[in-house]
């Protein structure tokens, strides 16, 4: 009697899984696309190709009202100094006179908040399948979020404020940086300083890795990268740190979508192991 109820307890356990997934092929298509599943790699690459050329078009489309965008700029300048919080220019001018720093501060903006983002969306694809499409669409809805942000209140970044001291590094050191410097200004738009999508996205990324990686010395590289970041944007005159806010709202906003969406922040989604056949051990599909 002990072997029949032994044998039938792993009847019921496996036959659990063909009747979770049959139950899951049946629920409608709200209900499957909030479900996690592996991502399918060639709409992933065009699907990230397209919007990142979306995001660009957009936000260099957007009416460059370089008045009102100094006019804004002043303001908040007046206001950090009013706050006692007006720091920019100190660090501006302190890290300019580090030559081998700025210069490596002006590579670093131009390139790591691609380089490194695209970096972490190719990790999780491969990595957390399973959390991979709510932590993108928190990425997705924090870009969205600043577009509109450069639509309703065009900025310009210190570099550009009239009668202001603030050191342009790019064009001082002759280095490859910013889209808005030097011959590179007329292919972007130079007053879509706020919110800052280099801090909304390098938190993003810093999160992502901080909560999901395992080794402890990737989770400190994921609480410095933002910590530096803001540095960067800071000591390059590219941005007030008040931008850095900004972006921080918009990766909120983020994030709401995505626990409305799927019911629980994307980082507490379960992982989706690789495949493994039918004998894969349920130990790997643990978050």
């Amino acid at each position: 009697m002990g072997d029949s109820t032994v044998t039938s307890l792993e009847d019921r356990g496996n036959t659990a899984a063909p009747d979770s997934l049959t139950a899951a092929d049946r629920a409608g298509p709200l209900t499957r696309l909030r479900t996690p599943r592996r991502p399918r790699l060639w709409f992933e690459i065009v699907l990230i190709a397209v919007s990142y050329w979306t995001y660009s078009l957009i936000r260099n489309a957007v009416p460059e009202q370089r008045g009102e965008a100094l006019r804004n700029a002043d303001w908040l300048w007046r206001t950090e100094h009013h706050l006692g919080i007006a720091v920019e220019e100190s660090v501006n001018h302190s890290l300019n006179s580090v030559t081998w720093l700025i210069t490596g501060m002006n590579y670093y903006y131009a390139t790591l908040h691609f380089v490194v983002t695209l970096g972490v969306l190719v990790w999780l694809y491969r990595r957390h399948p399973g959390r991979y499409a709510a932590t993108r669409l928190v990425l997705f809805v924090t870009t969205g979020a600043a577009l509109i942000g450069y639509y309703l209140y065009p900025l310009a970044p210190p570099r550009l404020m009239n009668g202001s001291t603030f050191v342009d590094t790019v064009l001082v050191h002759h280095t490859w940086g910013s889209m808005a410097s030097g011959d590179l200004k007329h292919m972007s738009n130079q007053y879509a300083a706020m919110p800052s999508m280099h801090i909304g996205w390098s938190v993003w990324c810093g999160l992502t890795i901080f909560f999901l990686a395992k080794a402890p010395w990737a989770r400190v590289l994921g609480v410095l990268y933002p910590m530096a970041t803001l540095t960067v944007i800071v000591a390059t005159a590219n941005h007030f740190w008040l931008d850095a806010v900004g972006g921080l709202l918009c990766l909120a906003l983020g994030f709401a979508v995505a626990r409305i969406w799927y019911g629980r922040l994307p980082y507490a989604l379960p992982r989706i192991p690789e495949p493994a056949g039918p004998a894969a051990s349920p130990k790997a599909y643990a978050p």
